[in-house]
């Protein structure tokens, strides 16, 4: 899949929307698409390692209660059992993917 063939994402300020890109045996590559203000909350994956790839602009990563703001391109290693999360504190859509794997 090239970024061209990504699915069309456009959240208003505040909201988050998804589309999952790949479901194969053990393994989820997920697009979240973060409007202006959109968060999805820090949460934890026990048994699996989640890689995010920023795609486009830019978001405040959290990882076990620290915080790094990160630009496009980037990405960022969440180990199994870290406590995760992203944030779009600018005025512009972010936009990045999320590969799980295993899948739980």
């Amino acid at each position: 899949m090239t970024f061209d063939e990504l699915p069309e994402v456009d959240p208003a300020p505040g909201e988050v929307e998804t589309a999952e890109l790949v479901v194969h045996d053990d393994v989820l590559v997920k697009l979240f698409a973060l409007g202006p203000g959109g968060a999805f909350e820090p949460h934890v994956h026990e048994d699996s390692t989640n890689v995010f790839h920023l795609l486009e602009g830019e978001v405040v990563v959290s990882q076990d209660g620290s915080e790094e703001t990160l630009s496009a391109p980037a990405v960022v290693h969440n180990a199994r059992g870290v406590e995760h999360g992203a944030r779009n504190d600018g005025d512009e859509r972010a936009l990045l993917t999320a590969s799980l794997c295993p899948l739980p």
